[in-house]
């Protein structure tokens, strides 16, 4: 009993200590957040009157994009929480949103439409067709010694045919024992044991 309490005591110990060091070092992270390019300093536009514009409502600056995509556009940008910018159109699915971004190469970017709330709600944006994803860094090669090792060619045997299995051989059995004697038997030792 003394070694079960102690037990319990370490095994509680225990996984307090752990769960107060990994939850420190731990930092849930937005997919749109996660980059390794440095965005640039954080820009708010201004908006004129009478269009539809976006305000920041995510919990910390989000990036601005090049297109509407997290894994296909690079972020070169953010704007801070609370920030605006005047809406452009949207992509079509409707979760992205383009604005008007002056450090934007074309003038334009993108935001990702959960992040931000959209005034007038009831502003209709124009579906805005995305840009063409960036050309990759690098381009993935294969060496040709790995290829030549792992080349598979095929043999010439030929594959085994199909033998019917011999018929099925079904035993009978035939009951030579009376069926009166088995009721006999069974009635005496009922009557034996009572």
């Amino acid at each position: 009993m003394y070694l079960v309490k102690v037990g319990t005591w370490i095994f509680l110990i225990f996984g307090f200590t752990t769960i107060v060091f990994l939850g420190s070092t731990r930092n849930p992270v937005a997919a749109q957040q996660l980059d390794t390019v440095t965005p640039s300093p954080t820009v708010t536009a201004t908006v004129a009157s009478g269009m539809p514009y976006i305000t920041v409502t995510y919990i910390e600056p989000i990036n601005v994009r090049t297109g509407p995509g997290s894994f296909d556009y690079p972020s070169f940008g953010s704007l801070p929480v609370g920030g605006t910018a005047a809406a452009v159109g949207r992509s079509p699915a409707g979760e992205w949103i383009e604005i008007e971004f002056p450090e934007a190469p074309r003038g334009t970017a993108w935001v990702y439409a959960a992040n931000v709330t959209l005034a007038p709600p009831n502003a209709l944006l124009s579906v805005v067709e995305p840009p063409p994803t960036p050309a990759p860094l690098e381009t993935d090669t294969l060496n040709p010694t790995f290829v030549a090792a792992f080349a598979i060619v095929p043999t010439s045997t030929r594959l085994p045919t199909f033998t019917p299995p011999p018929p099925l051989a079904i035993p009978i059995y035939e009951n030579n024992v009376p069926v009166s004697s088995g009721r006999v038997i069974t009635a005496w030792l009922i009557a034996g044991l009572v």
